[in-house]
């Protein structure tokens, strides 16, 4: 992060308005949270001496902004090996594998994710959660993007929260879609099993919508695009519609084998022991070069061999 002094003036054009409001208009590349906590640290002064957020401002006052910099992360570095697919010197993308935790946390103090990008990148215990924009589930793969500036997370966090990122996943639900769609239910922390999510009136907005890629006997190959991003979204929209995602142990249920299906289909289902959901494609707006970034990766060999069998059924 550039933790440099920066000293500017206040423009005449924003005269009247509050200072944290003026503040935020003066330095986009911070959050408005941020800069407000620096102003009540003493790290932003104006003419010389500290002010209240509400001050208004009358146009020509100077202002140094000092940043604080801070370790924002409490876990350690971990020499993980990162599949890194973009990496430059503000953002970088990893395809992560199934079974990697992204976030340290109960049950999973190390190992994960963020311990692996901090021994990668060392500048990102400096930025909220190291960096990571998005997350994905444990045992889902794909691609995740990580923010290695503040500048880049500030920027990056507002292109998600503006619905601004691309993201698509590959996905095999169970039975058999007649066509694409869109699944608008929101979402909420299930009432009674506080580990699971499920479709509540009283939930967070989440719109899902979804392609059908191709047909099988018994299930359906689907691209998703995600509008939101609760978690466990796909999968809880999908068992909603009671076409849960083939292996995902929460949401799934009993697998229920199709009849007449073939013994390499019955093995492989049976061996399948994760949701078959895979980040695909990311596309967002690069925070410097302002230049769109798009990134794809294939499913992993699981998931194209679970395909494959699937295709030999229906013959």
């Amino acid at each position: 992060m550039n933790s440099e002094k920066q000293i500017l003036t206040i423009p005449e054009e924003l005269a009247g308005l509050r200072l944290d409001q003026a503040l935020a208009r003066m330095f986009p590349e911070y959050s408005r949270s941020r800069l407000k906590e620096w102003l009540l640290a003493g790290a932003i002064r104006v003419e010389g001496g500290p002010q209240r957020p509400r001050d208004a401002v009358s146009g020509g006052e100077i202002v140094e902004l000092e940043p604080l910099v801070e370790s924002e992360v409490r876990a350690e570095p971990e020499p993980i090996t990162l599949d890194v697919v973009y990496e430059d010197e503000d953002l970088l993308v990893v395809n992560k594998p199934a079974g990697l935790v992204v976030h340290p946390g109960a049950g999973n103090p190390g190992g994960t994710l963020m311990n692996g990008l901090l021994h990668h990148a060392p500048q990102l215990e400096q930025v909220p959660r190291a960096g990571i924009i998005h997350r994905i589930d444990k045992d889902t793969t794909g691609l995740l993007l990580i923010a290695k500036t503040l500048q880049a997370h500030t920027a990056l966090v507002r292109q998600l929260a503006e619905r601004a990122i691309a993201r698509h996943y590959l996905a095999v639900c169970s039975g058999v879609l007649t066509g694409g769609g869109t699944i608008d239910q929101p979402i909420a922390r299930h009432p009674v099993d506080r580990k699971r999510m499920s479709v509540q009136q009283n939930g967070k907005p989440a719109v899902t919508h979804y392609t059908v890629l191709e047909r099988f006997r018994a299930f359906t190959y689907i691209c998703v695009k995600l509008e939101t991003g609760r978690t466990h979204q796909i999968r809880v929209h999908f068992a909603w519609r009671r076409h849960a995602l083939i292996g995902d142990p929460v949401y799934g249920g009993r697998l229920a084998l199709p009849k007449g299906a073939s013994d390499p289909l019955i093995e492989t289902l049976r061996r399948f022991k994760r949701q078959a959901l895979h980040a695909t494609r990311l596309a967002f707006e690069h925070p410097t070069s302002e230049e769109t970034v798009e990134l794809e990766v294939p499913p992993p060999k699981e998931f194209r061999e679970l395909l494959e069998v699937l295709r030999e059924d229906m013959q």
